[in-house]
C-alpha cells in the first residue's frame, strides 16, 4: 500500500501560513468564503515531497489501494481528506469498497455508505444493514437510498416483508416504487385498513405509491366520526395527494392534539404582520 498522507494536516499548514501573511486583506465573512476555494486549489497543486497533487496521488492508485487507503486512515487516525473521498465516489462504488462496507462499523461504515450513495450496487448490502444493524440513524440513512431505488429492491423487499422482518421499513421501501404492482397496492391498503392505531404513516404510505384506487378507503375513513386530528389531516393529505377532495366541514374543537396544536401557534410570533410604522 502506498504511504499514507495526511493532506489536510498539509493544507492546514499552508492556510495558517497564508492567513499570517494576508490576515489584514479580508474579513471573517470573506475568509470563510476563501478557505474552501483555497483548499479545491490545493488539490490541484503539486507537492514537491509528494511529487504530484493531492488528487493525482488518488487518481493513480488501484480500487483496492484506494480502500485500504480509506481503512488505514481510520486505523491509524489520520484525517480522511475529501480528495480521497471524492476520488472513490467517483469510481462508481468498487467491489473493494462494497467488500469494506459488509465489515465496518461505526464511523468508517457510515463513511462508506455515504460515498456509495445510490449506486445499485450497493443496494443488497444496504438491506442487508438494514435487516441486521440496530442503529435506528443507521437504518434510516440505507432506508433512504433504497427507496430511491424501491423498483430495482421490490422483490426482496416483498419477501422480506412477509417473512416479518423490518415490517414498517418494508412498507416505506414499497410505497416508493414507481411501477405500478398490484400485489405492492394491497400489501399498502390491507395494513393500512389493519393499523386502526397507526392510520396517519399508512395512509402516508398510499400518498406516496400514488395509485387512485386508495381513494375509496381513505374516504370511507376520515368520514369515520371517531377519527382524532392528526389522522384528519394525513387523510385529507393523502386525498389530496391522489387528486381526490374532502369537503365536509369538521368540528375537532374538543380534540386534545388540535387543541395542543392551536395553543402552539398562538405563542409563535406572526411574521406575516407588517411592521408598523410611525405616522
Amino acid at each position: 500500500m502506498k504511504k499514507l498522507i495526511d493532506f489536510d494536516e498539509l493544507f492546514d499548514r499552508k492556510l495558517a501560513e497564508y492567513m499570517e501573511a494576508h490576515a489584514a486583506d479580508h474579513s471573517e465573512k470573506e475568509w470563510e468564503d476563501l478557505i474552501p476555494r483555497l483548499y479545491r486549489k490545493f488539490g490541484d497543486t503539486v507537492i514537491k515531497s509528494v511529487g504530484t497533487t493531492p488528487k493525482g496521488y488518488y487518481a493513480q492508485m488501484t480500487d483496492d489501494e484506494l480502500v485500504e487507503a480509506l481503512k488505514a486512515h481510520f486505523d491509524e487516525g489520520i484525517a480522511v481528506s475529501d480528495f480521497l473521498c471524492r476520488e472513490l465516489e467517483a469510481r462508481s462504488c468498487p467491489a473493494p469498497l462494497l467488500a469494506l462496507m459488509k465489515e465496518a462499523d461505526g464511523e468508517l461504515l457510515t463513511l462508506t455508505i455515504n460515498l456509495a450513495g445510490s449506486s445499485r450496487k450497493a443496494l443488497p448490502v444496504y438491506l442487508d444493514i438494514l435487516t441486521s444493524t440496530d442503529d435506528r440513524e443507521l437504518k434510516d440513512t440505507v432506508t433512504e437510498y433504497l427507496k430511491g431505488n424501491a423498483d430495482a429492491v421490490k422483490d426482496r423487499v416483498l419477501s422480506l416483508y412477509r417473512e416479518g422482518i423490518e415490517r414498517e421499513y418494508m412498507l416505506e421501501i414499497l410505497s416508493r416504487c414507481k411501477e405500478r404492482d398490484n400485489q405492492v397496492f394491497e400489501i399498502l391498503l390491507n395494513e393500512f385498513r389493519t393499523a386502526p392505531d397507526d392510520i396517519p404513516m399508512h395512509a402516508s404510505y398510499l400518498a406516496s405509491y400514488g395509485d387512485e384506487r386508495a381513494l375509496p378507503v381513505l374516504l370511507d375513513y376520515i368520514d369515520r366520526d371517531e377519527i382524532n386530528y392528526l389522522e384528519y389531516q394525513e387523510l385529507k393529505y393523502a386525498i389530496e395527494a391522489l387528486g381526490g377532495e374532502y369537503t365536509k366541514v369538521r368540528d375537532f374543537s374538543a380534540d386534545p392534539y388540535f387543541q395542543e396544536i392551536a395553543a402552539q401557534s398562538q405563542l409563535m410570533p406572526d411574521f406575516t404582520e407588517e411592521k408598523k410604522t410611525d405616522a
